[in-house]
């Protein structure tokens, strides 16, 4: 589902706080891959996937159970951990068939499976920042919709052209 992405990091952890974080701070476009506490000791198939987004948690998927979204992250469960995380190009984790299931909110991760309520904030105040910097038009075209000047005298030219076209074209002789 997912194409193979760039490994950064392999290792067995106890908690996923520094991980999360660590994404977080470099903007990580990619993936992490969780192997619960079961699959560790027990051998177990399922893993746990967590898609970043400019290091924002975004997508949540269990291959055991086959549940995505906030399901997902219960399924996982609690650590220890065997991670794998990996660098992608966000354009790769722009995924044909994706569904909202799928999604979770930003600081959910950070909530649940690592219990670090500061992080989870400050992950949802990340998201919502870069959410509204998405949102907003650029500058150049803010200011020149603000130049009223600027706009009548583009309405005003191509009035011209448009008189001088119909005049070239005959037409007024045609109504």
């Amino acid at each position: 589902m997912i194409p193979e992405g760039e490994l950064l990091r392999s290792r067995v952890v106890s908690e996923l706080s520094d991980s999360l974080e660590g994404a977080l701070d470099r903007r990580l476009d990619g993936y992490a891959v969780l192997a619960p506490r079961d699959a560790i000791l027990f051998d177990a198939d399922g893993v746990g996937v967590i898609t970043f987004e400019a290091g924002v948690p975004s997508m949540a998927y269990h291959t055991e159970t086959d549940r995505g979204g906030p399901a997902a992250l219960a399924d996982i469960g609690a650590g220890p951990y065997r991670l794998e995380l990996h660098e992608l190009d966000a354009d790769a984790l722009d995924l044909p068939g994706r569904t909202d299931a799928l999604d979770v909110p930003p600081g959910m991760p950070a909530d649940r499976l690592a219990g670090d309520a500061a992080l989870a904030e400050r992950t949802r105040r990340i998201a919502a920042d870069d959410a509204d910097a998405d949102d907003g038009e650029p500058d150049a075209i803010v200011e020149f919709l603000d130049d009223e000047a600027a706009i009548e005298r583009i309405r005003s030219d191509a009035r011209q052209q448009a008189a001088a076209r119909a005049d070239e074209w005959g037409f007024e002789d045609a109504i």
